[in-house]
């Protein structure tokens, strides 16, 4: 048999995580006709709810480019491309990591509360608070 040098089949599954890298990426503002938003909530089929920087809620599409390779969560910052023929929906056109949204908060284009930084949360920083009221004791 004759051995397969293309990569066409089988050989194009392999090694497709191999081509990711950790090198930073350019960011990307936003346009005319563009808003970021917040993830609110997350929807079927592709679909998010997710509040505009500018006071708007907007029921956001996922384009299909994205759906399967970029994993868009709760709480992440995207941006939406506006519709000109519905204002209460939008596209997701790209999701940014959490670096890239610090440098838009730093350069002015987020407001200051919207990105949260990833710490773990835990009793010591005094959020937590348990009552011991009803606590009969091991």
């Amino acid at each position: 048999m004759p051995k397969n040098k293309g990569k066409s089949g089988k050989n194009r599954k392999k090694g497709k995580n191999e081509g990711e890298d950790d090198e930073k990426r350019e960011l990307v503002l936003k346009e005319e006709g563009q808003e970021y938003a917040q993830v609110k909530q997350m929807l079927r089929n592709g679909w998010c709810e997710a509040m505009c920087i500018d006071g708007t809620k907007r029921l956001c599409h996922i384009r299909g480019k994205m759906q399967k390779k970029v994993w868009i969560a709760t709480g992440d910052i995207v941006l939406v491309g506006l519709r000109e023929y519905q204002d209460d929906k939008a596209d997701v056109i790209h999701k940014y990591m959490a670096d890239e949204a610090r440098s838009l908060q730093k350069l002015g284009q987020l407001p200051a509360g919207i990105v949260k930084d990833d710490l773990v949360c835990c009793a010591c920083h005094g959020c937590l608070d348990f009552d011991d009221e009803g606590f009969d004791g091991i």
